[in-house]
């Protein structure tokens, strides 16, 4: 799988360290941390995922991925995604 990082441009996965789903925003509180923590959906289609790019520009990318093909649609930098 080819990941287009933004500033090293296409580069194996293998370079990268995978953190998961992009959508699941921490809660402020104790309230909502269980689920937060342990009860994640797993989704089969299009999906954002973190990946850090540990052996390149050691960058946070939120990547576009299909989860049943791999295919892999497009990524950008965590920080400018919010």
């Amino acid at each position: 799988m080819r990941i287009p990082c933004p500033f090293c441009g296409d580069r194996d996965a293998q370079e990268f360290v995978y953190r998961g789903d992009a959508a699941p925003r921490r809660p402020d509180g104790d309230e909502g941390m269980f689920d937060y923590v342990y009860l994640r959906e797993n989704p089969a289609g299009p999906i954002r995922e973190h990946w850090y790019h540990a052996q390149g520009c050691r960058n946070w990318l939120v990547v576009a991925r299909d989860t049943r093909t791999h295919r892999v649609s497009g990524a950008q930098l965590a920080a400018e995604v919010g």
